[in-house]
């Protein structure tokens, strides 16, 4: 199979798993984050312990998912310079300045703070507490500014040129590169979706109280808190998605068209789903709307965007064969983005709706129910728009953009390692799923055990003084994934002494 023996296919089939991996703990820990930090301003205006407990729920559940996000995200910078050596080179004088950034203006920030979450609580002023929880909620949104400064830089250059030899970008402006076309759309847009994500998650838990008629006071604050937040980012996210798709439109024309299926310069008609035929070239759907796609873009239905076949001819965009381009799989991981997109703003009404009025949720199951699968949503959706993004740009991994510098750019092939083999890939792939399918289930056990415990046995805890207290959230965090390792690394013990028994 040449899948077997394709390198750059298996380095990027191998980093798609690292950060999608990844990408499972972001959007919990930046969405987590402001719901953690909108229930510590509720304590400090309140002092209801209730709300102390609430607090001390969410920093156990935080930190556990902070603490395998760092871990991975490591793993995923590390093949930077392993398997994406070529590239490594070639981004190095732009990359350099907003990864060092995100590690010491932000990662920082937000590993201080949470370190007086988990132990300042009768250590610290009730409001420098309070604050602490919303620096760790900036401190992580920060990160995710310096990480999609990188990101969307490959997406539309800018700030650089090439050096004298023409095999690296050097920058010529860093607030050009760190400002670039596309960054404040990205941003935006990325950020709504992981609050969403947190919102949906937060709801999903108090849900799972009133299906099993537990912790009711808990679980309708926490519903009306995420329902709450749950209803603001879905709608703000109506502005920043389009905004985002208008820089596509404007800056990266080869993955609207294959966003669209389009091949033929056209006004690009809009699609709910469909399929694209890749020998045709054309969209098989049951209906369209003739222009929409044009209309959403600039208000006209007439438009016309160039087609894929008509990009390959031009010298910026020479490099694409049309024929090997994964056009129906963008084409699909979009709609299925926009599709996800109806259910999260369904939900969120729903929501919104039946917390706020009376709170008649906590007698409708089905409503529970689907909040409690809710989270699988945004989480759908974020993961499809991810690939989007970055199999959309393809074959280059730096895009050369409408308005990037000119020659600043980079095809896939030639970006990856020459001195790593198809086997070592194989192999590390399968190490890879290995390890990270322990650590889930680590960090699963983990995180159920918290939730079924609840916030109610945290009620002594958070008056019984500074002594008790005061490392409480932190020594549940450590206890836990202590057991939790110690119960995976016993396991294949467990089976070898039983196999020796035989």
């Amino acid at each position: 199979m040449e899948i077997l023996t394709d390198v750059a296919l298996l380095s990027r089939i191998q980093f798609a798993l690292t950060v999608a991996y990844h990408f499972l703990f972001v959007p919990l820990s930046i969405g987590l984050g402001l719901i953690l930090a909108i229930c510590e301003t509720r304590y400090y205006r309140s002092r209801d312990e209730r709300d102390a407990a609430a607090t001390h729920f969410w920093v156990k559940i935080f930190t556990a998912t902070f603490a395998i996000g760092v871990a991975t995200g490591i793993t995923m910078e590390f093949s930077f310079g392993t398997n994406w050596a070529n590239y490594s080179r070639f981004v190095g004088d732009i990359f350099g300045a907003p990864l060092a950034a995100e590690a010491l203006f932000a990662f920082f920030l937000e590993s201080v703070f949470l370190g007086v979450l988990l132990f300042g609580r009768k250590r610290v002023s009730p409001r420098a507490y309070m604050v602490s929880a919303w620096l760790v909620w900036f401190g992580s949104c920060l990160s995710a500014l310096w990480i999609l400064i990188a990101n969307s830089w490959m997406q539309t250059p800018a700030g650089a040129a090439l050096n004298a030899a023409g095999d690296e970008a050097i920058i010529t402006d860093f607030f050009a590169a760190a400002f670039n076309p596309s960054i404040f759309a990205r941003y935006t847009h990325t950020v709504d979706a992981l609050l969403i994500m947190g919102a949906f998650v937060a709801m999903a838990v108090a849900a799972w109280y009133l299906l099993k008629g537990r912790h009711a006071d808990f679980a309708m604050k926490i519903m009306r808190i995420g329902a709450v937040v749950g209803i603001v980012t879905s709608c703000l996210m109506i502005v920043f998605a389009h905004a985002s798709a208008v820089v596509v439109w404007e800056e990266q024309p080869t993955k609207l068209a294959m966003m669209e299926g389009q091949y033929d310069t056209e006004a690009p008609p809009l699609y709910a789903f469909g399929w694209v035929d890749e020998e045709s070239g054309e969209v098989i759907a049951p209906f369209s709307i003739p222009g929409g796609t044009s209309f959403l873009a600039t208000g006209t239905w007439d438009t016309e965007y160039p087609g894929l076949n008509d990009l390959a001819e031009t010298e910026k965009y020479g490099a694409m064969d049309p024929a090997d381009l994964p056009v129906n799989f963008v084409f699909q991981s979009y709609h299925i983005m926009v599709a996800m997109y109806g259910l999260i703003m369904l939900t969120a009404i729903l929501a919104i709706v039946f917390t706020f009025k009376g709170g008649r949720v906590k007698k409708m199951r089905w409503l529970q129910k689907l909040l409690l699968i809710s989270p699988l949503f945004p989480l759908i959706a974020i993961n499809t728009g991810w690939i989007t993004a970055e199999v959309g740009r393809q074959p280059w991994v730096v895009y050369p953009s409408v308005s990037g510098p000119e020659g600043v750019e980079l095809l896939t092939d030639n970006a990856i390692s020459m001195s790593v083999s198809a086997p070592e890939l194989l192999t590390t792939l399968a190490l890879f799923a290995l390890v990270y399918l322990l650590l889930f289930v680590g960090w699963a056990r983990v995180i159920g055990r918290f939730i079924k415990e609840g916030p109610a046995e945290q009620l002594a805890a958070a008056g019984a003084g500074e002594a008790g207290e005061a490392g409480a959230a932190g020594d549940a965090v450590v206890e836990a994934l202590e057991e939790a390792v110690a119960e995976e690394s016993a396991a294949p013990r467990s089976a070898a002494s039983g196999k020796d028994g035989e």
